[in-house]
């Protein structure tokens, strides 16, 4: 079975516009969380009026032909892609050898909500001809498929905040399965919406810190009250360890593991036994080849919510001991929802590239049960000189659990 190496990395997020300005800010504990320059929480009543909003604005980025035909979550991607594809040396592939998997949690919701508004205040006949392109949960892999002649597959699957992790799952599998060499994969999200927002807080799953926006994502803190939305999107390429060392690649690491399962408890909750993503990292740890005391480090999903963090904490030390050094970046960029796992992914990658574990930010008074070692404030480097292996947790509604392995390369 081909090993599955990473050789490209890409991101537009709430602290960086791209890879390395977004390490640089993450090991710094630099928050991208910041008052929404808008009405929208008086206009319509919201009670949050913060969010993640992208560190450098697509359109400085993109040319406007290109943000006229793609929703902002496309224009994520396809930003993270090109940084990706460049990054991994734009590899020559044969177009029928080179795949795609990029998923959104949510999808283009800004053009549908924008065309709704459309129809009802001006007439179907100025809605934009291309708006289902646009809207489809596939846009992202659509675009990105045409963009690098990619014919293997273009595949988008959806699984709420766990799809960009689910989506470089299924490229693992690609590669092993011998569809493809090379895989553009990832996730993205852009619903920082008036809708989204209202729709979120009705749950009372935000936090309503708007008093103190940056201090507002606090995983494992006791005073934690919801999560933060964020944006953004991270792309990754994959490749067989054979076409990649046979063209002379840089290797970031190895994803050695994949492992889903679903909790099959609730669609907003997770099981509060943990068990669904206990197996989810147990899975994950067996396919790499290793047991869960090998596991060094984690990047846990840790949204800041009152009901998850415990769970999944209690899971990851069942899973790897207490001693092992767990980080919760959304402290920092927010919950980019589809494009959490992905953007998340890389953070793991570089963690085990740089032998170092992002800090948690806005942590001070944590959880007196919390059973790991959880990196406050500072990064912490990672403990050995060999091989060093970490996790990258993503959980979705529905109860979707992924966990990937990454490797040292």
């Amino acid at each position: 079975m081909p090993e599955v190496v990473v050789t490209g990395l890409g991101t537009t997020n709430p602290i960086g516009g791209n890879v390395p300005d977004t390490w640089a800010a993450a090991l710094s504990g630099t928050s991208g969380i910041r008052t929404l320059d808008n009405d929208w929480a008086e206009r319509y009543e919201i009670p949050v009026d913060f969010a993640g909003t992208l560190k450098v604005p697509a359109g400085e980025v993109l040319p406007v032909r290109d943000t006229k035909r793609m929703d902002p979550s496309t224009q994520f991607a396809v930003i993270a892609a090109d940084e990706a594809w460049a990054d991994a040396g734009a590899p020559e592939v044969d177009p029928e050898r080179l795949g795609v998997v990029v998923s959104s949690g949510i999808g283009g919701v800004w053009t549908i909500l924008n065309a709704w508004d459309t129809v009802k205040e001006k007439g179907a006949r100025r809605v934009l001809p291309m708006t289902v392109p646009m809207l489809m949960p596939n846009s992202s892999a659509a675009f990105i498929s045409v963009r690098f002649g990619g014919k293997a597959g273009a595949h988008a699957p959806v699984s709420a905040c766990a799809s960009g992790a689910e989506a470089i799952g299924d490229a693992v599998e690609m590669i092993r399965s011998g569809r493809a060499d090379v895989v553009i994969a990832g996730g993205t999200e852009a619903a920082i919406h008036p809708m989204p927002l209202a729709a979120f807080a009705k749950m009372q799953a935000l936090s309503t810190r708007c008093d103190d926006p940056q201090g507002a994502c606090r995983p494992y803190d006791v005073t934690r009250d919801g999560f933060v939305m964020g944006e953004g999107a991270g792309i990754v390429v994959l490749e067989s360890r054979e076409h990649a060392e046979a063209r002379g690649a840089r290797i970031h690491a190895v994803l050695a593991g994949v492992g889903m399962s679903a909790d099959a408890y609730d669609v907003a909750p997770p099981d509060p036994s943990g068990a669904g993503q206990e197996r989810a990292m147990r899975l994950a740890v067996a396919d790499a080849g290793i047991v869960g005391d090998d596991v060094a480090h984690v990047n846990a999903h840790a949204t800041a919510t009152p009901a998850g963090d415990l769970v999944e904490a209690k899971a990851i030390s069942r899973v790897c001991g207490e001693s092992v050094l767990v980080s919760a970046t959304k402290s920092m960029t927010g919950h980019l929802l589809g494009g959490a796992g992905a953007v998340e992914t890389i953070f793991t990658v570089l963690s085990v590239r740089e032998r170092l574990a992002p800090p948690t930010i806005n942590v001070t008074e944590p959880e007196p049960e919390l059973p790991v070692d959880l990196v406050r404030d500072q990064p912490r480097s990672l403990p050995g000189d060999g091989p060093v292996h970490a996790i990258n947790n993503a959980f979705g509604f529905g109860g979707h659990n992924v966990a990937l392995v990454v490797r040292s390369a």
